[in-house]
């Protein structure tokens, strides 16, 4: 491939101008954000990109062997007509958008198209179910729906769907994709965005309650660019491969944002996933930085790699779920490349990274990402000494950091903590940094379930399970694995005259995957006879944990 030039939109190389990385402490001192007054990621990325240095965006391939390259100009020319054809249909900038799409062309389409006429996508995983959708619609209120046409029987009976439906595929009662983009205007004006305006919305699991709307700026999306430059050190000559799915927000990070923003193509393949295959696809594509999470690289990590070319695997990260030391020097020795861990939230984007040229500490989240000031923080908002546990925050304003959850200001002022610095960001999770500025998670301070890179909220399966006829009372938690980190592991008490069983196990997991999305069905069922419970009827998660354990340890 022939890669595009650098021009002026994407921010320089962290280089010392002769190719060598810039020391961290140097980054830190002279990072600034260079927010813009407006931002539309569309027009001042893609669009400029296509104008200036048009060069390979997207390299696609599938499970059947299909392969299609895309050059921004081909970007910008689609997802002009696109964001005409929304706008055609009355979508207008502010508008929710849900875009439910695998990995795939039609996704960096449908996203940038979106974006483009200041409309806000809001990205769902295709596992979602019915009820999973009706939630959403029903909280977000969209403007409009995009998905495969294998897809569109989700939306059925869904109340207040909207009217502006697009079926990649076509279906009954939903406008073709191609036939709207074929007949759209291939000229399109961009709307204008403020840095301030909202730009993009994830939904995200909590530890009470259902998922909720996480709601980003456009400013955030500018501020990808600095992780695409520091962490994942993309250049324009890359191709960048993160299989995270569409729906979350490293997706955003690593697949469209960051990549894009630094000039860097994209490989994506929507198939099942196989660890041989990850192999041949990184040989066989020339794939240069390869983004994935812990329990991809445990199984990866675990193939025989002496048969695959990879000398053009430059980097290495990993992000959403801590990967054990043991792979990490696995990987290495397999392939010469280290792994540079990153921590970041949904609502945060990346926080916390290891850099090119600097001593990476495996198990560690990495260092403050550049402008971020990350500290471990007490009760009252002070920062607490090396070593010392305490409450993981970020010191606001911060670009990177959301504009709120949607429509739940209390929920997004609980977030914040006043201190003699300022107003902190409390991250929810535990940590403790050592002398040197390394930042070591020490566990969460909510019951959100990470599973594989998955954040999953053990109320949403509670719920899920108690409409079983079977099912009594029930509480999850997070019990550990050595693949994916955590796996999610009910514990249940039965109504009378139901016995305990493997069949009732299996009929339960059946039953949350009917209801949920699959990847939160409870991979572990215990019976037992009574709850723990707090004197005010709470449900002691932290007993349930610690008994999970202590029978791990007599297994072992």
């Amino acid at each position: 491939m022939t890669p595009p030039r650098q021009v002026e939109c994407v921010a320089e190389p962290a280089s010392d101008g002769a190719g060598l990385p810039v020391p961290y402490a140097e980054i830190q001192r002279d990072f600034g954000w260079q927010t813009p007054a407006t931002f539309n990621f569309g027009s001042d990325v893609v669009d400029r990109w296509a104008r200036e240095a048009d060069g390979v965006a997207l390299i696609s391939t599938d499970a059947e062997g299909g392969r299609r390259t895309w050059l921004f100009s081909e970007i910008a020319h689609f997802t002009d007509r696109l964001g005409a054809a929304l706008r055609a249909s009355g979508i207008a900038k502010g508008d929710r958008v849900i875009v439910m799409l695998p990995r795939s062309a039609e996704w960096m389409i449908a996203m940038v198209g979106v974006l483009k006429i200041g409309a806000i996508p809001v990205p769902c995983v295709e596992m979602l179910t019915p009820r999973d959708l009706a939630y959403r619609i029903a909280n977000c209120e969209p403007a409009a729906v995009i998905c495969r046409a294998a897809h569109t029987v989700k939306f059925s009976g869904i109340e207040a769907l909207p009217s502006t439906r697009f079926a990649v595929g076509g279906a009954p009662g939903w406008t073709d994709w191609d036939t709207a983009i074929a007949g759209a205007p291939s000229a399109l004006t961009p709307a204008v965005v403020a840095a301030e305006d909202p730009a993009i919305m994830y939904y995200t699991s909590g530890s009470t309650g259902l998922p909720k709307g996480v709601l980003h700026a456009a400013r955030a999306l500018h501020a990808w660019r600095w992780s695409a430059l520091h962490w994942l050190d993309l250049r324009p000559s890359d191709l960048m491969w993160c299989t995270a799915d569409t729906g979350w927000s490293k997706a955003g990070t690593s697949i469209l944002f960051g990549p894009w923003s630094r000039g860097a193509a994209v490989f994506l393949h929507e198939g099942p996933f196989v660890p041989r295959d990850r192999l041949r696809l990184l040989a066989d594509n020339g794939v240069t930085v390869y983004c994935a999470p812990g329990a991809e690289l445990y199984r990866v990590s675990a193939e025989d790699m002496s048969g695959f070319d990879l000398s053009r695997l430059r980097r290495t990260v990993s992000a959403g779920e801590a990967v054990s030391p043991a792979i990490a020097a696995r990987w290495e020795s397999a392939t010469g490349v280290r792994i540079d861990e990153a921590y970041g939230q949904t609502e945060t984007l990346m926080l916390a990274m290891n850099v090119p040229g600097e001593l990476v500490r495996y198990g560690s989240m990495g260092r403050p990402a550049p402008g971020c000031r990350m500290s471990v923080i007490d009760e009252e908002g002070r920062p607490l000494a090396a070593g010392q546990e305490g409450d993981l925050a970020l010191l606001t304003p911060n670009p990177q950091l959301m504009v709120g959850y949607w429509r739940d200001p209390a929920r997004t002022a609980a977030c914040f903590r006043a201190g003699p610095q300022g107003l902190w960001y409390v991250t929810g999770d535990r940590a403790s940094a050592d002398a040197d500025g390394y930042l070591w998670f020490r566990g969460r301070a909510d019951d959100v379930i990470n599973s594989a890179g998955y954040r999953i909220g053990p109320v949403e399966v509670e719920n899920v399970l108690m409409e079983h006829p079977a099912v009594a009372a029930c509480a999850v938690v997070g019990a550990r694995d050595p693949e994916r980190g955590e796996i999610v592991k009910a514990f249940v008490v039965l109504q009378q005259g139901h016995e305990p069983g493997e069949d009732l196990k299996r009929e339960l997991q059946q039953h949350a995957k009917a209801l949920t999305a699959p990847y939160k069905y409870p991979r572990a069922v215990e019976f037992i006879d009574a709850l723990p419970l707090t004197p005010t009827g709470k449900v002691r998660r932290q007993e349930l944990r610690r008994r999970d354990e202590g029978s791990l340890e007599q297994e072992t």
